[in-house]
């Protein structure tokens, strides 16, 4: 059975590809950020071992939070919202800040189910 891919857009981080500065007008800055993107065909196994292995670490984290919490106060945490970015490799991180935040961040928002209320 062949691999399924998703393809991502990311930038080229090669200096050597980007163009050179000193050119004026906003058409020459469009096609400058335009020629820095490039596709990336990403296998969707690697993709689901590494956010499921992202996955299983941010759970681990809120459950000793949770059990921190809980054994100290009559709180606990019911929501956790959590922004990530999937790199040209496939990495799966975390984004801390709003800057990074609007370069394509995907929310991932966890709600308490009501059965552990």
């Amino acid at each position: 059975m062949p691999e399924d891919y998703i393809v991502l857009v990311t930038e080229d981080t090669d200096p050597s590809s980007a163009p050179v500065e000193g050119q004026r007008g906003w058409g020459e800055e469009v096609r400058k950020r335009i020629s820095c993107l490039k596709e990336v065909r990403l296998p969707v196994s690697q993709l689901e071992q590494n956010m499921n292995q992202f996955l299983h670490l941010i759970g681990r984290l809120f459950k000793q939070v949770d059990q921190q919490i809980g054994s100290e106060s009559d709180m606990r945490l019911d929501e956790v919202e959590l922004s990530v970015e999937i790199s040209g490799e496939g990495e799966v991180k975390l984004v801390a800040g709003g800057k990074a935040a609007g370069k394509g961040a995907i929310t991932l928002k966890f709600t308490r189910s009501n059965a552990a209320k």
